[in-house]
């Protein structure tokens, strides 16, 4: 996988996005800057690019609409980083339940930014479409060189954090695996999330996984993929 990367800063903050835009592009990356919704959601659709950093706070459509529409899109869904100045948890888990990927909360660190970029980068599919054998269990598989994963003949919609959450399970079918190692498997230990993260993502692998259910709640431990 190269190391560079296509990114679309979104943020009305003129000098927060040329901050942003100088980090990015000294590591390597390409970049394109966008002050409001309606010309995020438009470059992105026109140029999906690799990775949308994305300000919840915009002009004219703010990120949470913009990421639900990206999300909606049939085909070349960008991963996304919200960035907020939000903290609270509501805020976070809404963010979450537009289908971002991850969130930064501002003012941040642009060596964890940097660090989060390239966390996530490293989620996108083998070009080479070369990589670890297809991962099954009951009536699941998942393909990890191509990222596409399915239930019985019904392809599943996920987020990159959905499927490596998903990728775990299925790496330990039958394992009871707890929030904080889910967090530190799928989210990496320096990460700054919290261990409700995890049970928001479960909430959505179950929505999307729909029944009977594969994704079970083993009480005061926490999770495991396991057949009823």
């Amino acid at each position: 996988m190269p190391e560079s990367a296509r990114v679309l800063v979104v943020e009305d903050d003129g000098r927060v996005a040329a901050s942003v835009r100088r980090a990015l592009e000294y590591a390597g990356h390409a970049v394109d800057v966008v002050g409001d919704g309606p010309s995020a959601l438009a470059s992105a659709l026109r140029e999906p690019p690799d990775l949308v950093l994305l300000d919840v706070t915009l002009p004219g459509l703010d990120g949470l609409a913009v990421c639900r529409a990206l999300r909606a899109a049939a085909a070349d869904r960008p991963m996304v980083l919200m960035l907020t100045a939000r903290d609270a948890t509501a805020d976070r888990v809404a963010g979450l339940d537009a289908g971002a990927d991850d969130y930064l909360v501002k003012p941040f660190a642009y060596e964890e930014l940097l660090a989060r970029v390239r966390a996530l980068l490293r989620r996108r599919p083998d070009p080479a479409g070369e990589g670890e054998p297809r991962l099954t269990y009951a009536d699941l598989t998942l393909d990890p060189a191509s990222r596409e994963a399915w239930r019985g003949d019904r392809p599943l919609s996920l987020t990159a954090l959905e499927f490596d959450l998903l990728r775990h399970f299925l790496g330990h079918p039958r394992h009871v695996l707890s929030r904080q190692q889910l967090l530190d498997a799928v989210w990496g230990g320096g990460n700054s999330a919290t261990t409700n993260v995890v049970d928001v993502y479960i909430g959505y692998l179950r929505t999307k996984l729909g029944e009977p259910r594969l994704l079970h709640t083993v009480r005061g431990v926490g999770y495991a993929l396991r057949v009823a």
